[in-house]
This record gives C-alpha cells, structure tokens and sequence, in this order.
C-alpha cells in the first residue's frame, strides 16, 4: 500500500510538494526534521491530503501526473 501525498509549507504557503511513501508518519517527520533536500529550506511542512492507492505502480503514476502542469492545477483547485 502506497500513499501519495501534498505537504505545504507553513511559513511560505505558495510551496508544496508532492511525493509518495509507504510509511506517511516517517516521511512527514523527515520532511519536517529536513532530511529532504527539496524540503528542507520551506520548513515546517502540514499535510495537506494523502490518498492511500493500493499499488507502486500506480501510486508513481499518480504521483507523476499530480507533478505534471495539469496535476498542478488539479491540486490548486482540490486540495488548496
């Protein structure tokens, strides 16, 4: 079981980041501690939504098409 997830950052709200885990409280806790490179300068980070999909292979597609220029704008519009 994967999860797909949106954080955002809590001091400069215009950033997010989309990503994928199997374990959403360890990822969140590396986000937050800054052990994630593309993370860590936008700290602390709130998740936004996560949705459990029951595959990897779907969960990177999600996770790509979410990444994408119209999976940008469907997160703008959905979970913002």
């Amino acid at each position: 079981m994967e999860y797909v997830h949106v954080i955002q950052s809590m001091r400069h709200t215009k950033q997010y980041y989309v990503g994928h885990t199997w374990n959403l409280n360890r990822r969140l806790r590396q986000h937050n501690f800054g052990q994630s490179p593309h993370t860590s300068k936008f700290r602390p980070w709130n998740l936004l939504v996560a949705l459990r999909i029951p595959d990897d292979e779907n969960a990177l597609a999600f996770e790509r098409y979410l990444k994408s220029g119209s999976g940008r704008a469907f997160v703008n519009r959905h979970f913002k």
